[in-house]
């Protein structure tokens, strides 16, 4: 019975240390993640310009880590990553850049640089096209 005693303590001690350093966070992930959430509301946006054969823009704020198309919610990246945009988005209101889609699926061209510690990916937007990638920063 003591023996049973002490290895439930011994559970309960390390089930304690668990929880009060709370779940395992992993910056490779949640970079991943924030590339996939950026690089799906910029093929959205592609998408509806071209079926509503007109100009639909992604802000990106770098200051306030977020980014949002025209007319949807604005996604709030995680504080501790460190964001970039690259040539030649456009400049928008209040420091915010902007990558347009054209009706024909053409955009102004850009990237994004999205990273947390050396978990850094690269998100393209190819001006001809409009294609976006997401690829590993170097």
């Amino acid at each position: 019975m003591i023996e049973m005693l002490i290895v439930v303590a011994i559970m309960g001690a390390v089930l304690g240390i668990v929880i009060a350093h709370g779940p395992p966070r992993s910056q490779a992930l949640q970079t991943r993640a924030a590339a996939g959430a950026l690089a799906s509301t910029l093929r959205a946006a592609r998408a509806a310009a071209i079926s509503h054969a007109g100009l639909v823009s992604v802000a990106i704020d770098a200051k306030h880590h977020s980014f949002a198309a025209d007319g949807g919610a604005a996604t709030q990246l995680d504080p501790g990553m460190e964001i970039s945009v690259l040539p030649p988005a456009l400049p928008g209101p209040n420091g915010v850049r902007l990558i347009r889609f054209a009706h024909d699926g053409s955009a102004t061209g850009g990237g994004v640089l999205l990273g947390s510690g050396r978990a850094k990916l690269r998100i393209d937007v190819e001006w001809l096209t409009g294609k976006v990638a997401v690829s590993n920063a170097p």
